[in-house]
């Protein structure tokens, strides 16, 4: 198969026959395509997800569709979003290796990626519905954000590399757009895609419609995420972008990939740990959920120190990008300013993040993407109670994320509005 072909979208029924001479596929699983077993597992909003067994291994097919798959082709969307994924991951492994699934062929034409097939992971989004409390997920989450994050910047990166990466992801305007307007405009008036859990949040959504100093801060983060291109984001950061064991993490679906700021990938990722707190009092059929409660804000406190650490160590021993040159301090004998500077660059970052966490779990909640931490939740009484605390919650975090100091307290205040008895 080639890149030169029509495109034509796989199924289980013509995948064999149509990658059954493929070398990178056949090396990995077998040749014999009578042997293979295909299943198409994709549960997403945009692709086809394959995973694809034979007689000496399994692996992944993935394959981008001309459109968005959880509308349909109402909403065409341009195939060149593989290309992107492509080329985020190649970048992510090498930045923070080991932390995505390995890459054996990317055909252009076709829309498709094959890769790794990573077993036994679960969606992290799944595990935590589950009650599961998997040790690793935070250091292994700040590392990857803290390594790509920095190292795709001008802290690290030779300014005309980075410059010809801004000028790559660029092109990926289409999901671009979806997120600027998914996530910073569509949940804030009655868009026509918009959804929520009726009649029982009417009330909440109105008000959060209505709020003025709200929708100017969701403008003023849009304006960020639009102007700020600071380094190559994963894009699309959330519990369900990342496949977990008991000792393992693995990041994937970075189609959203862009140059963007900092802060919003740490932003999206966090607020998908809270929002599953303020999810638990919906799982809790066979049991209390106390303690995942308490291990989910535990998991947010671990993320964020690890993605500060991890981030000041890279500042003191890779800063060798244009920005905050070390000729301008440590060679001048002057640790002191380079620390001042990373202490800038970290609250920036801090306040940032809580703005870009309330507006993802604002969306998430009204827009069309909705999360299943809470749409998994049968009685709608109950998972109106969920979300319209998790709604408050981000609320508050986007208005005042400038009078927002620590961690602790953004925990303080999830623990107070999760424990009050009504929306």
């Amino acid at each position: 198969m080639t890149g030169k072909l029509p495109f034509e979208a796989l199924s289980v029924e013509t995948l064999a026959a149509r990658l059954g001479a493929n070398e990178a596929l056949c090396s990995r699983i077998g040749k014999d395509t009578s042997r293979w077993k295909v299943r198409e597992v994709g549960d997403g909003n945009l692709n086809l997800v394959f995973i694809v067994e034979g007689a000496t291994g399994t692996a992944i097919v993935k394959q981008a569709l001309p459109y968005v798959r959880l509308v349909g082709d109402s909403w065409p969307l341009p195939l060149k979003r593989s290309f992107f994924e492509y080329h985020a991951l190649i970048r992510q492994e090498a930045r923070a290796p080991g932390s995505v699934p390995a890459i054996y062929h990317f055909d252009e034409g076709q829309a498709l990626i094959i890769m790794e097939y990573l077993s036994p992971h679960i969606i992290l989004r799944r595990a935590l519905i589950e009650g599961r409390q998997l040790p690793n997920i935070a250091k292994d989450i700040g590392l990857f954000m803290a390594r790509t994050l920095f190292r795709g910047s001008d802290l690290h990166m030779a300014t005309k590399d980075r410059k010809a990466d801004l000028a790559l992801f660029a092109d990926n305007v289409e999901l671009c757009d979806i997120t600027e307007n998914l996530v910073f405009s569509d949940p804030y008036f009655d868009a026509k895609m918009n959804r929520h859990t009726s009649p029982q949040l009417d009330r909440t959504v109105a008000e959060l419609r209505a709020d003025r100093d709200l929708k100017v801060e969701a403008q003023r983060l849009k304006h960020i995420f639009a102007a700020n291109a600071e380094t190559l984001l994963h894009g699309d950061l959330h519990s369900g972008s990342i496949m977990v064991t008991d000792s393992e993490t693995r990041m994937i679906d970075p189609e959203f990939a862009f140059y963007g700021p900092i802060a919003f990938d740490v932003g999206m990722l966090l607020a998908n740990f809270w929002m599953a707190f303020f999810s638990q009092r919906g799982h809790e059929q066979n049991g209390m959920r106390d303690a995942m409660r308490a291990y989910l804000l535990d998991v947010t406190v671990e993320t964020w120190s690890v993605f500060r650490t991890e981030f000041s160590h890279l500042w003191r021993t890779e800063r060798t990008g244009m920005l905050y040159q070390k000729s301008l301090f440590e060679d001048q004998g002057d640790r002191l300013g380079a620390e001042q500077a990373l202490d800038h660059m970290l609250h920036s970052i801090w306040t940032d993040m809580l703005g870009f966490a309330g507006v993802e779990v604002h969306r998430r909640i009204l827009g069309l993407a909705h999360n299943a931490d809470f749409e998994t939740i049968a009685d709608e009484d109950l998972r109106a109670t969920c979300e319209a605390k998790a709604l408050k919650f981000g609320r508050h975090i986007a208005v005042n994320r400038r009078q927002i100091h620590s961690i602790d307290e953004v925990n303080t205040l999830a623990a107070l509005i999760e424990r009050e008895s009504s929306i």
